[in-house]
């Protein structure tokens, strides 16, 4: 075989696994870790978060620019949870971190499921509680979108935060399970 076909099968090879999928938070793997109140653990391979009282999260020792994030989620009625993405630090916070949450009961509806807290009303009000639902989050540049089983519940400009980490939390009291957690960076 000629060098130039060599060169461009292994461009065409790295191009494609650039454009694959990852899986993140799997059990027993290290790019990950658990911080705070909640206990997590795995079950029938979801990622299963239980707290009784305080704030718990997983969250990647990566950080992240540009991707497409998609997962699966399954609250109880009573927690408090949510996908943190391009988190500055170790700790959350709707104001270092875009906190796209997870919480149907919110006493503050503007920050209900599918809503950017501080940042973003939901577009839609999709009802999540005691069933699987998919979300989908998007981030390109200073734009950020989410889908909640399909349906568009954020669009957001906003230039605060360019990368991070990513986490998934569990607050208040309750159950909160995930899988398929996948990435994909653009």
């Amino acid at each position: 075989m000629n060098k130039p076909y060599l060169y461009f099968i292994f461009w065409l090879l790295t191009a494609v696994a650039c454009q694959s999928p990852k899986a993140l938070f799997q059990e027993k793997n290290d790019d990950w870790f658990a911080k705070g109140d909640a206990d997590w653990k795995f079950l029938n391979n979801e990622l299963v978060g239980t707290i009784s009282n305080g704030n718990g999260l997983v969250m990647t020792r990566k950080s992240y620019g540009d991707f497409v994030l998609e997962l699966e989620f399954h609250p109880d009625s009573t927690i408090n949870s949510g996908v943190f993405i391009r988190c500055k630090n170790e700790e959350l916070s709707a104001t270092d971190c875009y906190e796209i949450n997870i919480w149907d009961l919110n006493p503050n509806q503007d920050y209900r499921t599918g809503g950017v807290v501080l940042r973003s009303k939901p577009l839609a009000h999709v009802e999540t509680l005691n069933q699987w639902n998919s979300y989908k989050i998007q981030c390109k540049n200073n734009h950020v979108q989410s889908w909640v089983n399909g349906i568009l519940t954020t669009d957001l400009q906003n230039d605060e935060l360019a990368t991070g980490r990513i986490a998934l939390q569990a607050r208040g009291q309750g159950t909160i399970m995930f899988r398929n957690v996948r990435i994909r960076e653009l």
